[in-house]
């Protein structure tokens, strides 16, 4: 299996694991987070991976090098069509690309009437994972998102693993607050590195602060379902994650096996995407 075969395969089933958690059918809280059934072991193997090796040092050291932002420089369109890349047309079981994908997610947030930096968000969010086209592994790329440099939270999905992360031995990042001061605010605090991150890293020169919470913490999920990290929030977090939250469902329920069409939205979207970025943007 090729490395686009295993990406899209990891993606795939990290989102349906997301959609067995957090279905839209009126559980509760409680049993969104059911375990006892057996999971899918490639979900469990990702997992593994991920909290093995989402450090504090890591997550510096991916900093200093992606926020370099020298790896492309792209249009906008450009960057949407090297983010297609990663379809493989072997597979039969993949009937949509990824401006497909991101296309359902920003229709249907323009569908309810939100703001137009609102629509272009749901387009931009996942254009993050062109990491995994730099030579990024599945377990850098995606997946739920959380602090490092402080006590993992046992909110985490499949925290257990943890026990082998060596930050969960070091008394420097194994406590409440870790390196953190109470209520110090997100933007104090380094996250797991991923696509979230590496697409704020990107972006956060040009879009709007509501915009830039979405795209930094759409997969922070044992915070914005679980409030598990309240105690590092500041009174403006909270504010900006009304935003989070909201944005949240268009993420994980737009999607439909009925393909938008494309070329008749992207004049929209390429104008769009010209009164809030640059006519080049670096990757």
């Amino acid at each position: 299996m090729n490395h686009k075969q295993q990406f899209l395969n990891s993606e795939e089933l990290w989102e349906k694991d997301l959609l067995s958690r957090y279905p839209e059918n009126g559980k509760t809280k409680k049993e969104y987070r059911n375990y006892e059934e057996p999971p899918r072991d490639t979900v469990r193997d990702f997992y593994q991976l991920n909290h093995q090796r989402q450090t504090y040092d890591l997550v510096l050291e991916k900093k200093r090098d992606f926020t370099q932002l020298n790896r492309k420089q792209l249009s906008f369109w450009e960057a949407v069509e090297f983010l297609n890349t990663l379809i493989d047309d072997s597979d039969p079981d993949i009937e949509l690309n990824q401006t497909q994908h991101l296309l359902q997610t920003s229709e249907a947030i323009r569908a309810d009437g939100h703001p137009d930096w609102f629509v272009l968000t749901g387009f931009l969010h996942d254009l993050g994972k062109v990491l995994c086209l730099f030579n990024e592994p599945q377990w850098a790329v995606t997946g739920d998102t959380f602090p490092v440099g402080c006590k993992f939270s046992d909110k985490i999905v499949y925290h257990e693993f943890f026990k082998d992360n060596p930050d969960s031995d070091n008394t420097q990042f194994n406590t409440k607050y870790g390196v953190y001061e109470p209520n110090c605010g997100l933007d104090k605090v380094h996250m797991s590195w991923g696509h979230d991150e590496y697409a704020y890293q990107v972006f956060k020169d040009y879009m709007p602060e509501p915009a830039l919470y979405m795209i930094r913490y759409h997969s922070f999920y044992s915070q914005h379902r679980e409030g598990a990290y309240d105690h590092l929030l500041n009174s403006h977090d909270q504010k900006m994650f009304k935003w989070v939250n909201l944005f949240n469902p268009y993420d994980l329920y737009s999607k439909s096996p009925v393909p938008p069409d494309v070329e008749a939205l992207r004049p929209y979207y390429q104008d769009l995407a010209a009164k809030y970025l640059p006519p080049v943007i670096r990757f």
